[in-house]
């Protein structure tokens, strides 16, 4: 049984090459466990015109490179105009072949990613890891199934409000660590949640709520809360100095999204990295907060030379203020009376 998806390229793989190319929507067929294209979507894949896609198509079939016949296939799809056409679509090592005779710009990028992970592509539909890199078909239930399972883990999880973000973003059908779009969404991340609840980034939350002349030098919870020792690891963790209510308007974003995620994996839609960097925002925005613009006004490492500071000076006030569970039961044992064996022994 075929479907059709509308995604901005092709496989998870392919999306990972083509997604600078933003100006055209391609359409992509999934069928038999294979991704295909029409000649139109190829030369929108390569930034290349139709008649170069026909050109080099012929080539590879004359020379007996492939198979026209198991690469190539008619599908019925509905046109612009309502009515139903059957439109010649091409596999996915019919596209691979144009792409190592095309010499746009885009195909020797598309040669280069070809060279490094030809050998392992498969058609799963996402790369999240090695152990998915194996068998599998683009998109389909299973995919869907096992990416709701990965959600509700997320949810039930005991990590950090902004870990349980990146955690997600984690999931996107393209995920690559190592791309400008991660990298930017996993330093930005923590900043823009805390910014939209209490308009401060996390540095500086630390350098308004740090303080030696505060209770409990201003932290809410800390690792041994609430009777053990604050320590230096404790004041420079900025979700430490959070009130109640701003920790829950930050976990309620949370389930939000993550309601979200799964609403999205339900209705068998794919989300991309560019996706949810922006559905943050737009999450944000729809709980009526600011978002941050900047990178804030005091860097992680200036907070926390700054926390650190006051805990020192807090360090004295706390030794002189703290009883240990010992000093406890020693000052109860020499408040008790005494017994009558204790006034046989004097």
């Amino acid at each position: 049984m075929s479907k059709t998806l509308q995604i901005r390229n092709s496989t998870a793989d392919f999306l990972v090459f083509a997604k600078g190319n933003s100006r055209d929507t391609i359409e992509v067929r999934v069928q038999d466990g294979n991704v295909w294209l029409t000649q139109k979507a190829i030369g929108q894949l390569f930034d290349i015109d139709r008649s170069v896609v026909t050109k080099h198509l012929r080539k590879i079939y004359d020379s007996g490179e492939l198979m026209e016949d198991s690469t190539c296939a008619f599908f019925a799809q509905v046109a612009d105009n309502g009515r139903t056409y059957q439109y010649q679509f091409y596999s996915l090592p019919a596209i691979i072949a144009v792409g190592y005779r095309t010499n746009s710009s885009r195909a020797a990028e598309f040669r280069q990613w070809a060279t490094r992970v030809l050998e392992t592509f498969v058609r799963q539909g996402y790369v999240l890891d090695k152990e998915r890199l194996i068998n599998g078909k683009i998109f389909d239930d299973d995919y869907f199934e096992h990416l709701i399972s990965e959600i509700q883990e997320i949810r039930a999880s005991e990590r950090r409000f902004y870990q349980k973000i990146t955690d997600l973003y984690a999931t996107s059908a393209d995920y690559d660590r190592n791309s400008k779009t991660t990298k930017t969404f996993f330093a930005t991340v923590q900043n823009k949640m805390h910014y939209a609840v209490h308009h401060s980034t996390a540095a500086e939350l630390i350098m308004e709520r740090a303080s030696h002349k505060s209770v409990n030098m201003g932290l809410v919870t800390w690792k041994n809360a609430p009777a053990g020792k604050i320590v230096k690891a404790d004041v420079s963790v900025a979700k430490n100095y959070l009130k109640n209510q701003e920790l829950d308007e930050l976990n309620e974003i949370v389930t939000m999204y993550l309601d979200y995620a799964i609403r999205q994996a339900k209705r068998h839609i794919p989300m991309m990295m560019r996706d949810w960097a922006g559905k943050l925002d737009a999450f944000l925005q729809f709980n009526e907060a600011d978002l941050l613009t900047d990178a804030g006004k005091v860097t992680a490492e200036v907070a926390r030379q700054f926390a650190e500071s006051e805990f020192e000076k807090y360090r004295v006030i706390q030794d002189f203020m703290y009883r240990s569970d010992f000093d406890r039961l020693l000052q109860e044992s020499e408040s008790l009376p005494e017994t009558t064996e204790d006034k046989e022994n004097e």
